[in-house]
């Protein structure tokens, strides 16, 4: 197994912290079954999102290139976490989060693409210039909805959980009412009835933009981005009927 590392240690306090939050089963208790969820990329999105959804009664799969590197999260978070490899955590999940750097995506598409076709997919990635390179551009041109789609095609994305920061995640989850809203954008109905689901069952309140070519208004760098705002305020942020 691989030493220590301050990636490892940072999962592990994670997890004890997510502990404490207090939303440990809300699937079970208002319900409903609970949803298997996959999730591809283990770091800070993809463990802060994918613990909240284990406390509130949904098994999770974690997963990495080096699934033994995550031990410290899963064990943190209990029964209902587990990791694998990014194939398994595909096939395990009725919905797959997607929680890698965008510039990931082209070599995700090639691995797993056919795996993730017909999928509710939560797409969080968000294009940065810096890092991504034409990616970027491409995202500029055509949109980050209509780039993860071609990326991922067959796939049933909602674009979720890539509006903020994971501290502000970790720090806003279960809040007192008025919770904090969560924006998310996509074009299949189950899809993002599923994904509404999940974000309320994590300590929030989702808010539907529309299509995946609206996703453009609240991704990074745009006017709906970094915000811990209501519903009702976030609707009125984008421009959103009541």
């Amino acid at each position: 197994m691989r030493s220590d590392t301050p990636h490892r240690r940072h999962l592990l306090g994670l997890a004890l912290g997510l502990g404490a939050l207090g939303l440990g089963g809300r699937a079970e208790a208002e319900g409903a079954a609970p949803a298997r969820i996959g999730i591809i990329g283990a770091g800070h999105i993809g463990g802060t999102i994918g613990g909240l959804w284990v406390k509130a009664g949904h098994p999770v799969m974690f997963s990495s290139r080096h699934p033994e590197e995550l031990k410290g999260l899963v064990e943190g978070l209990g029964a209902g976490a587990k990791a694998g490899m990014p194939a398994e955590a595909i096939a395990f999940g009725e919905a797959v989060l997607i929680a890698v750097p965008y510039k990931a995506y082209p070599e995700l598409s090639k691995a797993y693409g056919e795996a993730l076709k017909g999928r509710v997919v939560i797409d969080a990635g968000n294009a940065t210039q810096a890092r991504d390179g034409d990616l970027y551009t491409e995202v500029r041109a055509n949109g980050i909805g209509a780039t993860s789609a071609k990326y991922f095609p067959g796939a049933r994305i909602v674009r979720a959980f890539n509006a903020a920061n994971y501290k502000v995640f970790a720090q806003n989850a279960g809040r007192p009412a008025p919770r904090m809203a969560i924006p998310i954008a996509g074009d299949d109905e189950a899809a993002l009835d599923l994904v509404k689901r999940l974000i309320s069952d994590a300590g929030f309140d989702p808010v539907v933009v529309g299509s995946l070519k609206d996703a453009d208004t609240f991704a990074m760098g745009s006017a709906g981005f970094g915000h811990e705002l209501s519903a009702p305020d976030l609707r009125a942020k984008l421009g959103l009927a009541p």
